[in-house]
């Protein structure tokens, strides 16, 4: 076998690959307020952040709510909402890998102009 060919299919399944085999190291790290700020140039790419957990609402909608906190923005972009399958408590320090997604609404009341979704939640380093 070609060794071009073997690494066109390599480069190809790397491209592909689902955030959940992307290294934290390869997303862009973002703070809070730039999620917010930024929005509209990250919206539909996978970031990671990190944070306190300041709220946590498990299960609606069959999907974890939890507000991240870091210390950036001011009243209105100091807070981010975390969607996940996982979870974690109040005064958690957290790392999380996820979507930004932008004008979401769910229906019922949920709806966001800016929120992360599909969060990989990890210990914060």
């Amino acid at each position: 076998m070609n060794k071009n060919v073997i690494a066109t299919a390599f480069a190809a399944i790397v491209a592909f690959a689902p955030v959940s085999q992307i290294q934290a190291a390869d997303l862009p790290v973002k703070t809070v307020e730039q999620v917010f700020a930024q929005q509209s140039e990250l919206s539909g790419k996978h970031i990671h952040i990190s944070g306190e957990v300041v709220k946590v609402n498990n299960g609606i909608m069959g999907k974890n709510f939890l507000h991240i906190q870091d210390g950036s923005g001011a009243e209105g972009t100091n807070d981010i909402i975390v969607t996940s399958q996982q979870t974690a408590k109040v005064g958690d320090k957290v790392g999380v890998d996820a979507l930004v997604t932008t004008n979401r609404d769910f229906g019922m009341g949920y709806s966001y102009a800016v929120i992360l979704e599909e969060g990989k939640i990890s210990p914060a380093h």
